[in-house]
């Protein structure tokens, strides 16, 4: 009986941000101290229709940019961290990887905007790109240090013994063997680059509205239904991917 209420604890505290939101988007004149809206409109939700419509741009530059970064990230992290395994200064290397998290990311994505600028991609998607990556991959490559053990180092030597080719042994051996983390690091990554807003929001110079970004500029215009409508669609890829992780996250010991 007590597990059922906890769990229905938790089910409420978890729904009830979404359901404030959702009133918050449909809401008119809703003011303090009214404990609910005095009237509802749905004209926030028509407008996602519309083929104009700035959030759900925001929403697919957002889509188009945590996905990148969580694929590329994912995929390079696995490399570097056999590399860094590998090496004969792996431990300097590992330490150096910790580097762009000594700074917030508003202050690196000043230090770094001048070189953004020399490639000639100051406020463009790509410049985002490349500043996003340089925080995710070192990420991902300290989440998949872990895999590259002795153990991963045996089970190739043994794959390669029995004559597979470094690929194959990549394929059917190694991949499979790191699929869990694989998948753990591209959920994170993919938040990382998801949620952030300083790096972003320097980096484009105002020219590449995300989600996250639209969102503060909406708080800020003190426009509820709108900033409520964008949080909303910012949270639900996330709850997505939570859920689709939802095997793994509670998979037991």
């Amino acid at each position: 009986m007590r597990s059922k209420l906890l769990t229905f604890a938790l089910i409420v505290l978890f729904a009830l941000p979404f359901g404030l939101l959702g009133l918050l988007a449909v809401g008119q004149d809703w003011r303090f101290p009214a404990v609910l809206p005095p009237g509802y409109s749905l004209d926030t939700l028509r407008s996602l229709v519309a083929a104009d419509n700035d959030l759900l741009a925001g929403l697919g530059r957002s889509l188009l940019l945590a996905g990148t970064v969580a694929v590329v990230a994912t995929a390079g992290g696995f490399g570097l961290a056999r590399a860094i395994t590998r090496s004969r200064w792996s431990a300097r290397w590992e330490a150096a990887s910790y580097l762009p998290y000594a700074l917030p990311p508003v202050l690196l994505a000043v230090l770094i905007q001048p070189f953004i600028i020399r490639l000639h991609l100051s406020g463009s998607v790509g410049g985002v790109l490349v500043g996003l990556l340089l925080v995710a991959l070192p990420f991902a490559t300290l989440l998949l240090r872990s895999f590259w053990s002795r153990q991963a180092t045996e089970f190739e030597h043994l794959a390669r013994t029995l004559g597979c080719t470094p690929r194959q042994a990549l394929r059917q051996v190694l991949l499979p063997l790191a699929w869990p983390l694989l998948r753990t690091t591209f959920f994170q990554t993919f938040l990382l680059a998801w949620f952030d807003f300083g790096l972003t929001n320097v980096l484009s110079v105002g020219k590449v509205r995300t989600l996250t970004v639209q969102v503060f500029t909406y708080v800020g215009e003190a426009n509820a239904p709108l900033a409520a409508m964008a949080s909303l669609l910012l949270l639900l890829p996330p709850a997505l991917l939570l859920l689709v992780n939802k095997s793994a996250l509670l998979r037991k010991p």
